[in-house]
């Protein structure tokens, strides 16, 4: 399975990137990662970054949303377990800009998900994400860093 995190911005504050890039790391050792990320813009045009960031080959698409699903960790994990027996090709999650996401765009999402009940900047939402997504593969596999 491919995971890609498309994201509007850039990390740019050499602790944050430091941090994204060691969980996008660990992440590696259970499937293909990438990160993407996309200019910011007028709306119709950040919708069709999204749009051609995400692949057609069957990718699921999680929308990260405020007023989403709240999960716990173990469901994260749950989710990527029945992503990965589904045999879903890419898992895309999709972070917005100082925006959020296009509307559109969120309402075609397989889901959507919140981190927080708080608006959380993009640059941390993409390394909060990168970590529970690294401890739901964790989880999954039995392994010790989820406690």
């Amino acid at each position: 399975m491919r995971i890609r995190l498309i994201a509007v911005g850039k990390v740019k504050e050499r602790g944050l990137r430091d941090a994204v890039d060691d969980y996008l790391g660990r992440i590696g050792r259970y499937a293909k990662v990438r990160e993407v990320e996309l200019k910011d813009g007028p709306i119709a045009e950040v919708e069709a970054r999204f749009q051609k960031a995400i692949p057609d080959d069957r990718a699921k698409v999680v929308a990260l949303e405020v007023g989403g699903k709240s999960w716990s960790s173990k469901r994260l994990s749950r989710y990527l377990g029945d992503v990965q027996n589904q045999g879903v090709q890419t898992l895309c999650f999709l972070i917005g800009g100082a925006d959020g996401l296009p509307p559109e765009l969120s309402a075609r999402a397989d889901v959507q998900l919140s981190l927080s009940a708080m608006t959380l900047p993009h640059r941390l939402a993409r390394l909060f994400l990168a970590e529970q997504i690294y401890r739901g593969f964790t989880i999954l596999r039995g392994e010790p860093y989820d406690h």
